[in-house]
């Protein structure tokens, strides 16, 4: 089975891109130009061509995926301005998970990239390299793809995501890190691919990655047949939310984390043991104070 391949061995094949075995994505990919004032919408349409083919044909790992195996995620580059091939943007990232025995694909990441900003060129070839900076446009988006296969993968297996998440490291590490830069990449401020990458490799924030296992794999997995089992194992995982978040409350993976779960967890919760249910509000009320009353509806079904 595809998760349970061995880390080391990943990391020793993921270096080249190719795009000769069966494919890792199916990838929704839309770009938006409503913002953008002109009539000609070519060279957006042409855009978002280049990147649908760029993601789902390139051939990111050496490891084949069946077609019921494909990562589903999606992409919308919401262009903001053009100045000739030089374009301004925000890019809306989600990646989603199937529950088993279930019709339910869960979120395992949603997020806003407010700092897109890339040269496009109609007719040039999206070239990309995870070991060199060739443009602003196949890195950035070669990084997310890099991090949905190292969050689908740590959801699997216990951080069998590890191979994944120091390519998206490299990518970080290659682009331009120019000192006030506020391109995406800098270290500068707390919201940035660099800070989200340096999260998830830090060994003080494992419990966070421990967490994407426990909670899809011990929890959600389950529901569909020991549902009370499934809720239990997901408190015990957003209790390891908690210990992170006592380290550190600022800690941007944890806060995107929270994010992308915070629906679902209120669904889950919303039924079952009065106690469980009761356990799991106080938790995230103190995790996500500023989110604190959304949490009550965990507990207004009685029954």
């Amino acid at each position: 089975m595809k998760k349970a391949l061995s880390a080391l061995l990943l990391l020793a094949c993921l270096l080249t891109v190719n795009t000769v075995r069966a494919q890792e994505l199916q990838c929704e990919v839309r770009v938006n130009s409503n913002k953008v004032e002109g009539s000609d919408k070519t060279i957006y349409q042409n855009l978002q061509t280049s990147l649908y083919e760029f993601i789902n044909n390139t051939k990111f790992t050496e490891i084949n995926f069946r077609q019921a195996e494909k990562i589903e995620c999606s992409m919308l580059v919401d262009v903001l301005s053009r100045d000739n091939d030089n374009f301004s943007a925000e890019i809306s990232l989600a990646l989603r998970r199937p529950v088993f025995k279930s019709n339910y694909s869960t979120p395992l990441f949603n997020y806003i990239d407010r700092k897109f900003y890339f040269e496009y060129t109609e007719g040039v070839p999206l070239d990309f390299n995870p070991n060199n900076f060739i443009s602003n446009l196949t890195s950035t988006i070669g990084f997310y793809v890099y991090v949905f296969l190292g969050l689908d993968f740590d959801s699997f297996s216990p951080y069998g995501g590890d191979p994944f998440f120091a390519i998206a490291e490299t990518i970080a590490n290659a682009a331009p890190q120019e000192a006030g830069s506020d391109n995406g990449w800098s270290s500068t401020g707390r919201q940035n691919r660099a800070t989200l990458i340096s999260d998830i490799n830090n060994q003080s924030y494992r419990p966070l990655r421990q967490f994407l296992y426990d909670y899809h794999r011990n929890g959600l997995d389950i529901m569909a047949e020991k549902p009370e089992m499934g809720r239990e194992a997901i408190l015990s995982a957003i209790n390891s939310l908690q210990a992170v978040y006592e380290r550190n409350s600022m800690c941007y993976f944890l806060q995107l984390l929270i994010e992308s779960k915070r629906d679902e967890i209120i669904q889950v919760f919303s039924q079952g043991d009065m106690k469980i249910r009761t356990e799991a509000s106080k938790v995230m009320k103190a995790i996500d104070p500023s989110q604190s009353s959304r949490y009550d509806a965990m507990l207004q079904n009685k029954g």
